[in-house]
């Protein structure tokens, strides 16, 4: 792929933004300043250096954040700033979006990525890929809540019984729930129907992959596709 493609396919700008970026000896690769915009690059394990930052070749963005609590998962966000914020220019350039979305005092393994296939088949029922949460609850965790949880909450927008895919009590007064969908507010209407309260949420897990412990709040990192879930 020519250079100036390169750097235009990853987010850096318009192609004459690009361009600049040569003009000015602002990206390397391997110590070697590029300034040709129409050299030739093999794509596979490419890890270009921009503005003395190394990128790696992702032909479509996947990554994932460790989302802190007061950002809303919207390009538009109305009362807090945008987790978008968070992430470097290119990847906003090339417009990463959330795939699905957690509420902005909902903490934990957010994803991102620019293919919209990929986002259609992690967040449909039909795949029914896992999602793993840990809610914190006013009240103290009743057997009677759990079961209700995995027989079936309803509701009020929706007639048919909402369950949980797994769900058990972690402390005295904390679950642990796996879904398969994600509708809004699920976690905490389904536990306020089961008449308990979230005081506080976090995904833990989205599809095989886990929230990593070393990954801060508000840091993020790229992720392998099989990574989330082998063979989608």
């Amino acid at each position: 792929m020519r250079l100036k493609q390169v750097l235009f396919s990853q987010g850096f700008g318009t192609r004459r933004e690009c361009e600049a970026l040569l003009w000015h000896g602002l990206v390397q690769l391997n110590e070697r300043v590029l300034d040709d915009p129409d050299e030739d690059l093999p794509t596979e394990g490419l890890v270009i250096r921009v503005r003395g930052t190394d990128w790696p070749y992702h032909a479509q963005a996947l990554l994932m954040m460790h989302k802190p609590a007061g950002y809303e998962c919207s390009r538009k966000p109305r009362h807090h700033p945008s987790v978008l914020s968070l992430l470097p220019a290119p990847l906003r350039q090339r417009e990463v979006q959330p795939i699905g979305r957690l509420d902005e005092d909902t903490t934990g393994l957010l994803l991102f990525t620019d293919d919209g296939a990929l986002i259609h088949k992690l967040t449909s029922p039909k795949w029914h890929v896992p999602k793993v949460y840990v809610a914190d609850c006013a009240e103290p965790v009743t057997p009677e809540q759990v079961a209700q949880l995995l027989s079936g909450v309803v509701l009020h927008d929706d007639p048919l019984p909402v369950r949980a895919a797994a769900c058990e009590a972690s402390g005295a007064k904390q679950l642990r729930l796996t879904l398969t969908e994600g509708k809004y507010h699920q976690v905490k209407r389904m536990i306020a129907a089961a008449g308990n309260h979230v005081s506080a949420l976090q995904r833990e897990a989205f599809g095989a992959l886990r929230l990593p412990a070393d990954l801060a709040p508000g840091q993020w990192r790229w992720v392998e596709r099989e990574a989330i879930a082998p063979g989608l």
